[in-house]
């Protein structure tokens, strides 16, 4: 029995738009992650709705890809005394 894993280009372009993903790519001297929503997929690319902004990730240069859970709800601030 072998199971085999699809590959991040594979998982993102099955993914829905929507899905929380966290996805590892290639930048000029290293590696990079961008976490958030799948918003949009194309055959060139995916793009990602992080805290900042939406980013646009060539397939070619991801390396790894996986869905991940939603995140924690915020903490209320802290009451001044």
């Amino acid at each position: 029995m072998s199971s085999s894993k699809p590959s991040p280009q594979e998982f993102l372009a099955a993914a829905e738009p929507g899905t929380r993903v966290v996805v590892r790519y290639r930048i000029e001297g290293g590696l990079t992650d961008a976490l958030g929503e799948l918003v949009a997929r194309t055959t060139e690319g995916c793009t990602i709705r992080t805290r900042r902004s939406d980013v646009v990730i060539p397939l070619p240069l991801v390396v790894a890809a996986k869905q991940v859970p939603p995140p924690p709800p915020r903490r209320a601030p802290r009451q001044q005394h």
